[in-house]
Order: C-alpha cells, then structure tokens, then sequence
C-alpha cells in the first residue's frame, strides 16, 4: 500500500510538473486597486491588443492569471488606464508589483529570465522617467504662476528636460546593445526613435536575425531594417519613376551628374510647412552649385498639394501619386514620416538623411564647393 501511495504521488507530482510546463502563471499585487474591478490580460500580435482573459482584483488587490503561448512573447496587463508589459514563456511563474496611483507607471517584474530582464531594464527606465515627471510637475506649477511667462519658463527648464531625455535614450540603446538574445532587449530596440537612432537599429536587427524565429513581432521588425538598411548613408539610393505635378513621368536616373535632395512632404505636414522656408533658401542659395531638389508629395488631394506648392515657392520639381504613406516610392525609401529627406550625390549615392535648417546648410556648404 505505500509503495502504491507513493506512486500516485510521484504521478500527481509528474502530472502538476507537465501542467506548468504547458501553461504560464502571473501573479500580481497592485496597490490603490478597489477590489472587484477588473483586471485584463491581452496578448500583442501585429501591433494589435487581443483580449485574453480578465479578472477582477481580491481585496488585497491581488490577482492572478494562468495562459499557455507557443512561444516566448509580449503580453500586457491593464487596469483602467494603467498598462503593464510581459514577457512570458510556458514554465514560467512570473510575479509583478505596481501601485494604480503611480502616473509613470512603474512596476516591479520577477520570477522568470525574460521578466528579470525586463524589471531591469524598467529599473533603468524609471530613474529617468521619475525625473522627467519631476520636471514637468515643476513647470506646470511655474506656469500655473506665471501663465504669461510660459515661454520663457520653457526656454529655462529645456536643458534640464533635454538631459533626462537624452539620458533616458543612451540607457535603453545601452540595455539594447547589451542583450541581443533576450526579448527584452528587442522590447527596449522599440522603445526608441527610429528616425534618430536609424544606425543602431540597423546594427542591432543584424546581430539578432536567428534569435527569435518563430516571434512575429520580430519576424516583422527585421523584414523593415533590412527594407531600411537599403536607404542608409552609403548605400546606392533606389531607382524609382513618379508622376511629376503636371503629370509627365520622372526618374530618379534623371537627376545623375548632378547632386539632388529629394524631400518627402505633404501640405497637411505642418512640420514639413514649416520647413520649407528652409528648403527654398538652400535651393536658392546652392542650386547654381550643380544641387537641385525633388519634391515628393504624400499628399492624396491634388488641388491642397498645387496650393501649397504655390503658397510656399516650391520652385524645384514635384512629384507625387496621391496616395499617402501607400505611395510605392514612399515605401521604397521607408518613409514613416515627414518631412524626410535624402541627399544623393552625382554618382546616385546616398550622402545624407533628413538634414532640416542649419544643418542642412551647412551639410550643403561644405559639400558644394
């Protein structure tokens, strides 16, 4: 009989071992929570919230979620309007800790290699995050004083706010670079500026390529560096044809011998409106010096897009498709937004990316000599 009972023990203890295997547990305890309100746990595919299950917080303000996933990925836990990132695997006991009141919503992660990760990574983050909040609790209430000195208040505490940003941003790509083979790095990776920090995340796409095979997520953001690591400095810019603004094709090839700016912008673009003043200076100033420039509209309203290049004094070629982001020369250069500009030289090489006012002109200078 005890060698009969020991066995049933040993099967329940096999069988408990299996069960955990084929799911994942989230623990969590938040505070400020009322108890009986609801707290959900959503997956992420293809940039969409899918609703997985949902519970409600004990009086604690306990709760706890039980989910099987075929693979290492990205989960979110939400409260209200508080939302919390997971990385879970099957086998893993993960625990979190958050407080509802926190308005940067910090938390605490545990219990699992990719949650210890991330609670690393967020212990970073939050150094930065709580600071910057102090900053902007500081100038709301100076300006809550001074309403009429909202400008120049901004003007004083922008150095300081810049520092934490620029801080926050080197100690994420930092945490990227330093864990390659871990789904919380490629968490950080999207945690950052694409259009500022291009180079790394080209970089960084290369050193990850079979570490995360069966993630979607990844899958997806490695097809767009390769599709942008072809636009990059140095690279041969992409030959394309478009439809000039009255009509007539254009090829990029027409532009060969001679050093060429193409500028994707939109009348919509009040960015991009607003740097055309630029623009036509640097057309003005330089194109007796073998530069020109194409515009190439991602308007979808031809009459708005005619309107606007007259308005502004857009003397140099336009062209466009009508078609928005959808435009396949837009895609082609891996625009995601505007105002974007690439400076190619006579050879059909590309010598530079979204250079705006100053730089620009003196990116032009020294070059066109």
């Amino acid at each position: 009989m005890i060698k009969r009972i020991g066995y049933i023990l040993l099967l329940c203890v096999a069988f408990a071992a299996c069960k955990e295997k084929n799911n994942f547990v989230i623990e969590g305890q938040f505070k400020n929570a009322a108890a009986g309100s609801k707290v959900y746990l959503f997956g992420i595919q293809k940039d969409q919230v899918l609703p997985l299950d949902s519970t409600v917080f004990s009086e604690k303000g306990e709760f706890k979620f039980q989910h099987s996933t075929p693979g290492v990925d990205f989960f979110r836990i939400a409260s209200g309007n508080n939302e919390y990132m997971i990385i879970a695997q099957n086998g893993d006991q993960i625990k979190i800790n958050a407080d509802l009141t926190d308005k940067t919503l910090a938390y605490n992660i545990s219990g699992a290699t990719e949650a210890d990760k991330l609670g690393e990574l967020n212990k970073v983050k939050n150094q930065y995050i709580s600071k910057i909040s102090d900053i902007q609790s500081q100038f709301d209430e100076a300006v809550n004083a001074n309403p009429d000195q909202r400008d120049v208040i901004m003007e004083k505490m922008k150095p300081s706010y810049t520092q934490e940003i620029d801080g926050l941003n080197k100690a994420v790509l930092k945490f990227v670079q330093e864990n390659t083979t871990s789904l919380a790095g490629f968490y950080a990776a999207n945690l950052l500026n694409p259009s500022e920090f291009e180079k790394e995340l080209v970089e960084y796409s290369d050193k990850i390529k079979s570490n995360f095979n069966e993630n979607k997520a990844v899958t997806e953001f490695l097809v767009k560096m390769a599709k942008l690591k072809s636009v990059q400095i140095g690279q041969p810019a992409p030959e394309f044809t478009i439809n000039s603004i009255d009509g007539k094709p254009i090829k990029l090839s027409d532009f060969k011998g001679k050093y060429v700016m193409l500028d994707f912008w939109a009348s919509w673009c009040m960015p991009c409106r607003q740097e055309n003043p630029n623009v036509v200076k640097a057309y003005h100033t330089y194109k007796d010096k073998n530069f020109t420039i194409l515009g190439i509209s991602l308007d979808k309203d031809a009459v708005a897009w005619k309107n606007a290049v007259v308005a502004d004094k857009l003397e140099w070629a336009q062209a466009g498709d009508l078609k928005d982001f959808d435009s396949p020369t837009a895609v082609l250069y891996s625009i995601e937004a505007i105002p974007s500009s690439f400076v190619i030289d006579p050879s059909g090489k590309i010598i530079a990316k979204n250079l705006r006012g100053e730089e620009l002109d003196a990116f032009l200078n020294k070059t066109l000599r």
